[in-house]
């Protein structure tokens, strides 16, 4: 089993540093912000496939996920994080927002994105975590949302009086000319040094850990509003078997855990007659056989774990740093 989605073939000019289009270019790019601000909407478009989970659910990315793109001589490796939590001060957002402050410290660019024409007090806690000795890039999201554009240039100019940033990219994420566009703007700010992974690497998570985010996904999305942020999903078995016969896919056999609090969670996730985690597990497997191009069998189960997002111990032991 592959670690990495979609590994291939080390091109033979890789160790050189020399790539079909002239010298290679590589390196990170962190991007930030407060929680469902549009981040990881941002990291699927720029990698071309999806990656790293989104909802409408607040704090729905728990883990530093690292997206690769490689476009000519250029390789962009973009790490996503968490948003900066600031609600609750328990040992699941202390992990979560070791997770941010790492991520920034050691990377050649930051795309600080907020949404266009607003800067609350989250953005401002974010903000501040930012050192100077990197290239900031702030990256106005949601620019469709803003009906008069002409509201933008003053909001900009306050901006620029809150943080020297490198350059200022209204955008949409969800607009592709948007996207490529600034493909370009990234590259002015990576160094020229040979490639860190593979041409066609999209990922380093691993197909274990796409499918541990892509229940935990279709769980808040089925549920909205109503189950709490700190519900968990656990992969207990995760087992790949080879085609059986010539032209048929491989097999993946899973079992997950979803963790909830409360006896009254775990009837919100399993449903009526179990419909609610039916679907769950329906979404889920029809969207990772897409992705992981393979047959899945997924199981699902769900337990009661009250207060685990305030145990440090058992926060780790859920795979969170």
């Amino acid at each position: 089993m592959n670690d990495a989605i979609n590994p291939v073939a080390e091109p033979e000019d890789a160790a050189s540093g020399e790539g079909a289009a002239g010298p290679q270019h590589c390196g990170l790019i962190a991007i930030v912000g407060k929680p469902n601000v549009g981040k990881s909407t941002l990291l699927n478009a720029l990698v071309g496939q999806k990656i790293s989970i989104t909802s409408r659910k607040a704090q729905t990315t728990r883990h530093r996920i690292t997206g690769m793109r490689t476009l000519g001589a250029t390789q962009y490796v973009f790490v996503d994080t968490p948003g900066f939590q600031t609600l609750h001060a328990n040992a699941l957002n202390k992990s979560l927002n070791k997770t941010v402050q790492g991520a920034v410290g050691d990377v050649d660019l930051i795309l600080f994105v907020v949404e266009a024409g607003s800067f609350t007090q989250a953005d401002e806690r974010v903000l501040k975590l930012l050192g100077k000795g990197i290239p900031t890039v702030l990256l106005a999201n949601k620019l469709d949302n803003v009906h008069r554009r002409g509201d933008i240039a003053p909001w900009l100019k306050s901006m620029q009086e809150k943080h020297e940033f490198a350059e200022y990219v209204p955008m949409s994420a969800k607009n592709p000319k948007d996207v490529e566009r600034l493909f370009g703007i990234c590259e002015k700010y990576l160094p020229e040094q040979p490639w860190f992974y593979d041409e066609d690497e999209l990922t380093d998570r691993s197909e274990k850990f796409l499918a541990g985010e892509l229940v935990r996904e279709k769980l808040f999305r089925l549920t909205g509003d109503e189950l709490p942020y700190t519900s968990t999903v656990v992969i207990d078995k995760f087992e790949e078997e080879p085609p059986q016969k010539k032209g048929q896919k491989r097999l993946l056999r899973i079992a997950a855990t979803i963790v909830v609090e409360r006896d009254g969670h775990k009837a919100m996730v399993i449903g009526d007659k179990g419909e609610r985690i039916k679907r769950i597990g329906m979404e889920t497997r029809v969207e990772l056989e897409k992705l992981a191009d393979a047959k899945v069998f997924l199981e699902l189960w769900v337990k009661v774990r009250s207060g685990w997002a305030d145990d440090e111990a058992r926060v780790r032991s859920f795979g969170y740093e």
